[in-house]
């Protein structure tokens, strides 16, 4: 386990200590009432690898990623980024997040590109005027997720693929070093998900490091460099190839007796 020191200089913060780990979850348990989402979760990830996380519905997954994003508090365990606090690679944009269809309002008059430059705001100040380096990054982003053509396009009416990769983009633009997609490949035709895992193979060679929770396991092994197995905490860490053996697939679909009852 990485120990974070007492104070650090104000650079080392907003670049992340490169030694520890890209992120490390700590014994975190997360409650909502008498309902056990996260028990005692503790996982490692490594950079620049693609790692699947696979756990059948209410198994803490979304959960896991909603206490990484900050929008729950867990009750016990903590989260680190590049060594620090969770909280200081949030507020320095280094966490991309590409969140579950259902989380979005899609009806909201924005364009595609006013999402990505989304990605881009923690670095204008009170105003949010783009720059000239923010329109470029912009642009690089939806270039190379392929997008250029619809930048303009209201993020409504576009196909369940093309909203993914908006939500990647986003995370390109704003230069993220921890990538979070939570089913992305939900309503996506097979097309859109080789491209989808084109991109993120490509992000990981950049060196960045992508956590992405999916049902599809027949996809693992052309997504992932390594698995792990949820049930309301990890099962299993490891090769793709071990992951998917039966009797650990077993664990995480339930087919033994859980630690503790309810998740969410």
């Amino acid at each position: 386990m990485t120990s974070q020191p007492a104070h650090r200089p104000a650079a080392a913060d907003t670049a992340g200590d490169t030694a520890a780990p890209a992120l490390e979850v700590d014994g975190v348990s997360v409650r909502y009432g008498d309902v056990v989402a996260l028990d005692g979760c503790s996982l490692s990830l490594a950079r620049g690898r693609v790692t699947g996380l696979i756990g059948m519905n209410g198994s803490g997954k979304s959960t896991l990623f909603k206490t990484v994003m900050g929008v729950v508090k867990p009750q016990e365990g903590a989260v680190r980024v590049d060594g620090a606090d969770a909280q200081v690679a949030r507020a320095g944009a280094r966490i991309g997040y590409v969140p579950q269809t259902e989380d979005v309002d899609w009806t909201f008059p924005v364009s595609v590109r006013d999402v990505v430059m989304m990605g881009r705001y923690a670095g204008m100040g009170l105003t949010r005027r783009p720059r000239a380096a923010d329109h470029e990054a912009v642009d690089a982003a939806l270039e190379r997720v392929g997008l250029t053509a619809l930048a303009d396009r209201q993020i409504g009416r576009l196909s369940g693929g093309q909203r993914k990769r908006t939500f990647v983009a986003r995370g390109i633009a704003q230069d993220a070093s921890l990538m979070l997609l939570d089913e992305p490949f939900a309503g996506v035709d097979k097309v859109s998900e080789a491209t989808i895992v084109r991109l993120l193979r490509d992000l990981a060679a950049d060196g960045r490091t992508v956590l992405v929770s999916t049902h599809d396991l027949h996809a693992l092994p052309e997504l992932a460099d390594e698995a792990i197995l949820m049930l309301r905490r990890a099962l299993f860490h490891g090769s793709v190839a071990d992951a998917l053996e039966p009797q650990n697939l077993a664990r995480a679909f339930g087919m033994e007796p859980p630690r503790m009852g309810g998740a969410a």
